[in-house]
């Protein structure tokens, strides 16, 4: 294996390689091939996840200054050198699934640094020099021990993905409202009990997962016209009965339903959590309820009885009532001789309200 090994750096060093794999090699150290003479000068990306490194050179930049990404997932590492901050060309790291405790000050000198992973660690802080990657795209700090977030976050201006799934936050700072890129926020599983009331005023933000936080009891308003849902990542095990959201009126008591889990995949949309609540409680009311005489009107607020009376809408395809904003999508029909007398087009249009695009990619409109 080690021969192995020296002859594939030695390759690499040779031939002037741009990318070299040394995954599942079962490295305790980082090999002293890689350092030797000038290094691997012409080497962009190194793989080595899955291996037994328990630390990281302090003359890793100087040995491979032109490192683009560096893949380290499934290690022992337990610190990063502050000569990390030197390999200035660095685009991703991933330091998932190793026994991080402490993140350097000197990270904040990888300017142009667009991925970071460090998920499945053991942080408690971030150092605020976290604010100072501008160029910083995806956050990735799912499953530590982060009681609270850097408040310098914010000025990680092209931030899109943020993920904190799995940590021990109770608050989350209101500066990360003003992210002006950020598209989804995960913080699915933990001790959350409210969010700023700014949260979900930007349109960039779309989707937000707050799952599996037990003592979260409201959304804020701007959140009502978002994709909020179960990310599944906040709790370990996968329990259909789990406890998301209860809306409680008298003997009623009323849970999200088992959809939440499975709607999602690749080929659907998250629905608000608000439209699923409100569709549960509208089916309980009129299948289960009213037949048995169990629940009176009067034991529901008005406001909420209006809605349940009067639904945003229907499903074109299954007539499933809609409380929130629905997704529209319009869709071109045949072509027609008599779509082409009319202001010269050629096509008509026809927009098609449904619950979910599942039961979108059913409708059939041609038929």
């Amino acid at each position: 294996m080690a021969s192995d090994l020296c002859q594939a750096i030695l390759v690499a060093k040779l031939e002037k390689h741009k990318n070299l794999f040394l995954n599942y090699r079962n490295l305790n150290h980082f090999p002293l091939e890689l350092l030797k003479d000038e290094g691997l000068q012409y080497l962009e990306r190194l793989y080595m996840k899955r291996n037994s490194l328990t630390s990281l050179p302090e003359n890793l930049a100087q040995k491979l200054p032109n490192l683009v990404e560096l893949y380290l997932h499934s290690n022992n590492i337990v610190y990063v050198p502050e000569a990390i901050g030197s390999l200035v060309k660095l685009q991703s790291l991933d330091l998932s699934d190793n026994a991080l405790e402490i993140v350097c000050p000197e990270i904040g000198r990888l300017k142009s640094l667009r991925h970071l992973r460090l998920a499945n660690n053991q942080l408690k802080f971030l150092p605020p020099e976290i604010g100072n990657l501008k160029d910083l795209q995806t956050l990735d700090l799912s499953v530590n021990r982060l009681v609270t977030l850097p408040e310098k976050l914010h000025l990680c201006h092209s931030l899109q993905y943020l993920t904190v799934d799995r940590n021990h936050l109770w608050r989350v700072p209101r500066h990360l409202c003003q992210l002006p890129s950020l598209n989804e926020l995960s913080m699915a599983g933990n001790r959350l009990a409210f969010l700023p009331l700014d949260l979900g005023r930007s349109r960039e933000l779309q989707f937000v997962y707050v799952d599996n936080n037990i003592h979260l009891k409201g959304l804020p308003s701007f959140l009502y016209n978002k994709v909020i849902g179960c990310s599944g990542c906040g709790s370990p095990t996968r329990l259909s009965e789990m406890k998301l959201l209860c809306f409680s009126s008298g003997q009623l008591s009323v849970f999200l339903p088992a959809e939440v889990k499975s709607i999602g995949a690749s080929t659907d949309y998250v629905l608000p959590l608000q439209e699923l609540a409100m569709r549960t409680v509208y089916n309980a009311f009129y299948v289960f309820l009213k037949d048995l005489n169990f629940l009176s009107p009067i034991s529901l607020p008005r406001s909420l009885l209006e809605l349940l009376h009067y639904p945003l809408g229907h499903c074109h395809r299954c007539s499933q009532p809609m409380f929130t904003i629905v997704y529209p999508k319009l869709f071109p029909l045949r072509e027609t001789p008599m779509a082409g007398l009319h202001q010269g087009r050629t096509t008509v249009s026809f927009v098609a309200y449904c619950c979910s695009t599942l039961c979108l990619q059913t409708f059939d409109l041609l038929s």
